[in-house]
């Protein structure tokens, strides 16, 4: 005797499997996307519309909107940065000194730094901004 069962196509399509694989492809891309986060100082930079990009021969002067002055991500006063300076400027004449100030940042004591850096034979200067304008 031979039984025989209806063998149908499925009605229906689960969605289950398909849902796991796309959650998980979400988890996956947002735990990764939190790595890419540059690390340094904040600050609010200008913006400007003809922003360039930094360069691998630089020197970075970083003015807060607290008055606090880094060298290279490390922080000096305003009295010392002359002779943290000169040494970093005399090994290449051809580096450039970027100077990072605060949007917030009196234009004095931007012009205090590009002093100093001047003072201790930097030729090349650029004030760091953001691309782009806000209109």
């Amino acid at each position: 005797m031979r039984f025989s069962t209806p063998q149908k196509p499925l009605a229906m399509f689960s969605h289950s499997s398909l849902t796991d694989i796309v959650f998980l492809l979400l988890i996956f891309f947002l735990l990764s996307s939190s790595f890419v986060i540059q690390s340094g100082i904040k600050v609010q930079l200008p913006k400007s519309e003809s922003a360039e990009m930094e360069s691998q021969r630089q020197i970075i002067v970083t003015v807060t909107e607290k008055g606090s002055i880094f060298l290279n991500d490390k922080l000096i006063s305003l009295e010392t940065l002359g002779g943290q300076l000169a040494p970093l400027v005399e090994r290449d004449r051809e580096k450039i000194v970027i100077i990072k100030a605060d949007q917030t940042v009196s234009l004095q004591s931007a012009v205090q730094v590009m002093d100093i850096a001047k003072g201790v034979g930097a030729s090349r200067l650029l004030i760091a901004t953001q691309p782009g304008l806000d209109q």
